[in-house]
């Protein structure tokens, strides 16, 4: 049995919907791509892609002895259509691979697993990189042939539509290579389109900063007043753009059950959400990648959402408490959700709350807004 084979049918016994290969030591247009992308600031305040930009642009500047480069992906097609949770503005609306448990544990578990069982064959060297590393998976699985980068930046498989965890394994051994995988967008524009923030410069491009996924998990701070409204329900990630992909016709639903929704988050209720404290958000969202946004950023993008939410009912219980929030994150967006569900009380508020308050931040919004947002 040859190297390759070995790799592919070990893949495929541990799980994996897919695994193909390419040359890791090669150069490749990514590295300008990422380039242009961090000079024209469309990283936004993800300062680690400028530290690490040196390091990212090759996968020998991770390893200078790799050779090859294994990329494996694990499907996780929902069960759902995940634009119609938009629809339902009393819940929050969570990301498709938020859902269930934590991808980066489940994937590199079985990573490893396949590392151990290449080295015991070939005994070659491996490092393996689920989405924590410098490294750039999008591109490698483009040039492994797993899919390709599409208009909106993302993977596209056609037999998977957008919804691929990817890893990859970097091994010192000489493999053949798998054909890469040609672009398969045509003029499509849906995914462009479809972006409530218009996020997308120009196609195949990103500005982060605009986009809702980074809004509402990278960005630490208050959200900009020009995309809250448009954030609706959506309280971590975005599907948008994955979501109205033609290609995900050919989808099916994920077969590993760690990535099936969990119960509490297929539609969860935003009043019950908003009254998460620290611990309860640590218990409740243990094992989950909601988990590392913390408390406070969650609760910024739950108020948000109630905001938008036109359900005055949520004021007395979900909103006012927020107002005397010890983090100012949160108190800002209690403030803005308050303004759009109850003008009368934001402005008995504001009488009450206003000489007290401490944070600029804070100060700013309870002057912004008011009759300016009727």
């Amino acid at each position: 049995m040859s190297k390759e084979t070995f790799l592919k049918t070990t893949a495929s016994a541990l799980g994996f919907d897919d695994c193909r290969i390419c040359r890791a030591d090669e150069p490749w247009p990514a590295s300008e791509r990422l380039e242009a992308f961090v000079e024209a600031g469309h990283h936004g305040s993800m300062a680690w892609m400028e530290t690490t930009l040196e390091r990212r642009k090759t996968p020998t500047s991770m390893w200078e002895g790799a050779k090859s480069a294994v990329v494996v992906a694990l499907n996780y097609g929902p069960d759902h259509d995940p634009l119609r949770s938009l629809e339902r503005t009393g819940e929050g609306n969570v990301s498709v691979y938020a859902r269930g448990k934590d991808y980066h544990d489940v994937l590199k578990k079985r990573l490893k697993q396949l590392a151990r069982a290449f080295v015991a064959e070939t005994d070659a060297e491996v490092k393996v990189f689920v989405d924590t590393a410098p490294l750039m998976e999008k591109p490698l699985a483009h040039k492994a042939g797993l899919g390709w980068q599409g208009k909106h930046t993302n993977l596209v498989s056609r037999e998977h539509g957008s919804w691929l965890f990817l890893g990859v394994m970097l091994t010192d051994a000489h493999l053949a290579v798998d054909d890469p995988e040609v672009d398969h967008c045509g003029s499509c524009r849906a995914c462009l389109d479809i972006c409530p923030t218009a996020a997308f410069p120009a196609p195949y491009q990103l500005d982060a900063r605009r986009c809702i996924s980074y809004l509402t998990i990278e960005h630490k701070g208050p959200i900009a007043h020009e995309f809250r409204a448009a954030m609706g329900n959506r309280i971590y990630g975005c599907d948008d753009c994955l979501a109205i992909c033609p290609w995900n016709k050919f989808a099916e639903t994920a077969r590993d059950g760690a990535f099936w929704a969990r119960a509490e988050l297929k539609g969860p209720d935003l009043d019950a959400l908003s009254a998460l404290d620290d611990a309860h958000f640590r218990d409740v969202f243990s094992g989950s990648p909601i988990k590392r946004i913390g408390r406070d950023r969650f609760i910024r993008n739950v108020l948000i959402a109630i905001g938008n939410s036109g359900d005055p009912s949520l004021v007395e219980h979900s909103v006012v408490p927020h107002l005397s929030d010890v983090n100012p994150v949160v108190r800002g967006a209690a403030v803005w959700a308050l303004s759009r569900l109850d003008l009368t009380r934001f402005e008995t508020e504001k009488a009450a709350r206003f000489a007290q308050e401490t944070d600029t931040d804070v100060k700013s919004e309870w002057q912004s807004l008011g009759l300016s947002e009727a």
